[in-house]
């Protein structure tokens, strides 16, 4: 049954967008597909422009200096300390005075470090990029590439520059091509460290035969696995092993070695496994950094990075087991423009299957936090109470426990729906004085609503146990 103008919007807000606010249904109910085409031709869409924010040498540079500075205070400190510690001899007096020493002086608590701060500030930014999006489309789509070609702060280095990373590499070619996406990401200091290629070295190459160091394969079987081919598609171990020899040498530059460029990316000749290599049944002559460059180029165009990426795209925005015509429209589209990610999300919009498919995927934790933000007009908010939710949900923020990011099923975040409960509670006592429930029912839920969910938001028993009931409902809880 076709869904009335109101339906529909409200549909293309909670399926591509991430959930509507106040009037919003309204604005796009004459055109819901043309609001989201439009979305896609705004000037600057997907960026951040914050001169604050620093870049990812400037970032990594910071931090580094930081480090170096608290780990110059300890040594300093421990110094101190064995300097005035009491000999092994002494008076009496003496003696005593050791055995009862004077209580230290209270230090006040350092708050987060440097590392810390970056973090919190580029987590603030694309906070606020989501809760002042007009539909989401374009924010909706930095999260998808961002979670396919996924960093963790966790991992040394990468903590100060994840952030930095989405805005270069992810932000910046979010409506270009794959392959230029691909490139900027596989070569960026965060993926380096986060997968380790920045230690890779080819065993034959001149660092190799000095250091006794050898190869590390996960830039590149992660590669071929999850950021192209796909499991188990096209590609062998030995491909993997060729492909993590041609790009030995990506690394970054020394901190210690150089304090205007340490931290960014450089190809290094003495890291680098010279010579021919097969990768995919196609032999790549010796040439350094363009080795590289020439296999992702390929990898890029390849069907089986289309199938991949569009079966990777269909799931997230529609169903766990999305409509194969979806599937294969996509892939097309993919193929035919070269990897024009824009054509491939426009080919997503004009979809009947992207359309059709029951709202059954339940959202992942981070965008349903957003959606209940948006729902009561919360911008912008203090960062913290928003990331403390982001854990405790399961989704810690550029933090995925593995290369292959968060899950984008459904049934993977059922187990977290008790603690979905605990927040709705939260942000309902939070913003009960100021947001209407009914108000919001209306702007965010109403056409897509149930009687039941109706009633039950309509006869609550206090605002926030209706902006609660509203927040678990479950329309608001799928796409």
């Amino acid at each position: 049954m076709a869904l009335d103008p109101k339906a529909q919007a409200a549909l293309a807000l909670h399926r591509f967008g991430l959930g509507p606010r106040a009037g919003s249904i309204a604005s796009i109910a004459s055109d819901p597909r043309g609001a989201l085409l439009a979305e896609l031709d705004r000037p600057g869409a997907g960026r951040i422009n914050n001169p604050e924010l620093l870049t990812s040498g400037a970032a990594a540079r910071t931090a580094f200096a930081y480090q170096q500075a608290q780990r110059a205070a300890r040594q300093a400190e421990r110094a101190a300390q064995q300097a005035n510690a009491p000999s092994g001899a002494g008076s009496a007096e003496m003696k005593d005075q050791s055995a009862t020493p004077p209580a230290p002086a209270a230090r006040p608590s350092p708050g987060p470090g440097v590392p810390q701060q970056i973090y919190l500030a580029e987590a603030k930014a694309r906070i606020d990029a989501a809760l002042g999006a007009e539909i989401g489309f374009v924010e909706r789509l930095v999260w998808f590439w961002s979670n396919h070609f996924c960093v963790s702060a966790d991992k040394g280095n990468v903590r100060q520059i994840c952030g930095a990373y989405e805005r270069e590499v992810i932000r910046a070619n979010v409506l270009g091509r794959f392959g230029d996406m691909l490139l900027a990401v596989e070569s960026h200091p965060a993926m380096l460290f986060y997968l380790d290629n920045a230690r890779s070295i080819g065993p034959a190459s001149m660092a190799g035969l000095r250091q006794k160091r050898g190869l590390n394969e996960n830039l590149a079987r992660e590669i071929l696995e999850l950021h192209t081919l796909g499991v188990r598609t096209v590609y062998t171990q030995d491909d993997v092993t060729n492909f993590a020899n041609v790009i030995t040498g990506w690394t970054v530059v020394p901190f210690r070695q150089d304090s205007v460029l340490g931290g960014e990316f450089i190809f290094n000749p003495r890291m680098h496994q010279a010579g021919a290599q097969t990768v995919i049944g196609t032999s790549y002559p010796g040439g350094g950094v363009e080795q590289g460059r020439a296999v992702l180029v390929a990898l890029a165009r390849h069907p089986a990075t289309a199938r991949h990426l569009a079966s990777k795209l269909a799931r997230h925005f529609v169903a766990d087991e999305p409509p194969p015509a979806l599937v294969e429209r996509l892939a097309k589209r993919f193929l035919a423009t070269q990897g024009d990610l824009k054509e491939t999300a426009r080919a997503l919009v004009a979809a009947p299957e992207a359309w059709e498919a029951p709202r059954a995927k339940l959202r992942r934790p981070g965008e349903w936090v957003i959606a209940a933000l948006r729902a009561v007009g919360a911008a912008p908010v203090e960062i913290g109470p928003v990331m403390q939710a982001h854990n405790i949900l399961g989704e810690p923020l550029w933090r995925p426990s593995a290369p292959k990011g968060f899950a984008d099923e459904s049934a993977p975040w059922l187990d977290g729906l008790a603690q979905r409960l605990d927040i709705a509670n939260q942000f309902a006592r939070r913003f009960g004085a100021e947001a209407d429930p009914r108000d919001a029912l209306e702007e965010t839920l109403a056409p897509l609503a149930s009687t039941e969910t109706r009633e039950a938001i309509t006869r609550a028993e206090s605002r926030p146990q209706a902006l609660a009931l509203l927040f678990m409902a479950p329309e608001f809880q799928r796409r």
